[in-house]
């Protein structure tokens, strides 16, 4: 039987740049999570019968809103939802199982990176058919439709068995819990040398995989451990739990900072990575060095040839504007196309679908592929296995070749979260007003060759999307970016990226921070961080 329940809109439930995230305590007010989802239904046509995939990182309230999203789809007309087995799906192998099954699209259930817990943050986001975030367009409209919302349906079926595996009926819905491993284990073999992968663990190669209590866990123990035959123990931390084991999901050298410690010691692994909340994201560290996201990507791109799946070569490179120029050095030297969007997963996918290109990345730790349409950490952590294994080189020496190859990017992020909003976007908007006079100036010693606002002329589809960040280009390459962020639960955050390029090997083994320490004051005198902030250092630097 379906019900109609009256409700009444909440008037904040506009999605970022990937879904909806808030705090948990405010996704538990009544009627909350169901108005979101039957927004979600509302900005959707021809459903009818069609196959919903289902599932989250684990994270607490996870089970709760799968319960309350399985009697929706029910309710709205859905024939079959595909959930993982425990509520479990990593957000690549949602994407790939929505790809795999044709599905008309899916739910998933997480706040990437950010922290989980009673207080702590949820989210939902919609995904279509292929595979990839929700584009702009539809989030604008599932927005409008909360702001209107006055009823949505559920299918009183009860709870549904999410442990079993195994096809049930729910009010006339087909409800299938899988293996939520399987399926992506399954691809990964078809893209990458499991042999020689295999072959080098048991020469003795010597990884760590810190899981972060998150969702890729079972899919590191899976992959890693039983399938490529590195030893028991490569996996850490690999249960996924509630509140993270109350710490933060995030792959970067905070959050991550054991695993940091350990690959610089005397007695380090050959390799150390890492994955966040929902599997989407990365951190690659070899012996005695840290590779930036911005390198990973164009150290990946330019070496892909070497794993069975992309043995015929790319077809373009991909990157959000903040990410470093690194990969374009690649691309120039390929003869493929690059492109440079907005952050967000989103941007990529008119890209990846109309064979433009075939390797993407953010300077946010998420790299990935056409293989799905969503960013995917272990996808880049076997990636890196598959050229080491073929390569027989070290992280360290493969970086070394590629920036005396290439040149360096000496590139770091700056984060200063939770600022208060009206300050942030004060801060903004004086430095937009700023733009036009910019140019020609010279601050702290180097001469401002562009500023601007950066906007993004879809190839695909013609849209156009403004205000996606500040940029201040220098004479030489160097160059810093500001940009508010989208993905937190409460404040802002604003993000300073800054980057300088070092054609001159001699000059490769610079410590990060100190080779940019001229960018990071030049920056702070530009846009006045200090001023408006009131912060004397960012939360984060990474």
């Amino acid at each position: 039987m379906t019900r109609t329940v009256e409700t009444k809109p909440f008037s904040d439930q506009k999605p970022g740049t990937s879904g909806l995230r808030k705090k948990v305590p405010v996704f538990q007010q009544e009627h909350y999570a169901e108005n979101f989802i039957q927004s979600v239904f509302d900005s959707l046509e021809g459903f009818q019968g069609q196959t919903l995939v289902l599932g989250g990182d684990g994270r607490y309230f996870n089970r709760e809103v799968i319960q309350k999203a399985i009697a929706m789809a029910a309710g709205n007309g859905f024939g079959r939802v595909i959930v993982g087995q425990g509520g479990i799906l990593s957000t690549p192998a949602a994407s790939h199982i929505i790809r795999k099954y044709k599905a008309f699209g899916g739910l998933i259930l997480s706040a990437s990176h950010n922290p989980g817990g009673p207080h702590e943050d949820f989210g939902i986001k919609y995904n279509a058919g292929n595979g990839g975030p929700a584009p702009e367009k539809l989030t604008d409209a599932i927005f409008e439709r909360s702001k209107a919302i006055s009823r949505f349906l559920v299918a009183d079926i009860g709870p549904v068995d999410l442990d079993r595996l195994g096809s049930v009926d729910a009010g006339g819905m087909k409800v299938e819990v899988i293996d939520p491993v399987a399926d992506y284990a399954e691809l990964m073999e078809t893209l990458f040398d499991f042999d020689a992968i295999r072959k080098m663990f048991k020469g003795g190669f010597r990884m760590a995989f810190d899981a972060m209590h998150a969702v890729t866990g079972p899919y590191a123990k899976e992959i890693l451990e039983k399938r490529l035959g590195a030893p028991a123990g490569t996996a850490r931390n690999f249960v996924p739990l509630p509140d993270f084991g109350g710490h933060h999901p995030d792959p970067n050298l905070v959050h991550a900072k054991a695993l940091y410690d350990e690959m610089m010691g005397d007695d380090a692994p050959d390799f150390g990575a890492a994955s966040d909340g929902d599997g989407d994201r990365n951190l690659v560290i070899g012996r005695g060095i840290f590779i930036t996201p911005s390198d990973s990507l164009a150290m990946l791109a330019a070496n892909a040839h070497l794993a069975p799946g992309y043995k015929a070569g790319l077809k373009g490179i991909a990157r959000s504007m903040p990410t470093s120029g690194a990969a374009d050095r690649v691309a120039e030297k390929l003869g493929i196309g690059m492109y440079e969007t907005p952050t967000g997963w989103k941007f990529f996918g008119n890209l990846l679908d109309a064979g433009m290109a075939t390797i993407c990345g953010e300077e946010s730790a998420g790299t990935g592929s056409d293989h799905v349409r969503e960013k995917d950490g272990l996808w880049a952590v076997l990636l890196w296995l598959n050229i080491l294994a073929v390569r027989g080189e070290s992280a360290r020496d493969i970086a070394a070749k590629h920036w005396a190859t290439y040149g360096r990017n000496y590139y770091s992020r700056h984060d200063y979260e939770e600022v208060e909003i009206e300050a942030a976007n004060r801060l903004m908007t004086e430095l937009r007003g700023r733009l036009p006079a910019l140019p020609g100036a010279v601050v702290r010693g180097m001469k401002i060759a562009a500023a601007d606002d950066f906007a993004y002329h879809d190839p695909i589809d013609g849209s156009v999307s403004k205000n996606q960040g500040v940029r201040v280009m220098f004479e030489g390459g160097s160059r810093a970016v500001f940009r508010l962020s989208g993905t937190g639960t409460s404040g802002a955050t604003l993000r300073l990226y800054v980057e300088r390029y070092e054609p001159d090997p001699a000059r490769h083994d610079l410590d990060t921070q100190e080779a940019l320490a001229e960018l990071v004051a030049a920056a702070d005198e530009i846009a006045g961080i200090r001023r408006h902030t009131g912060r004397e250092k960012p939360s984060v630097i990474t």
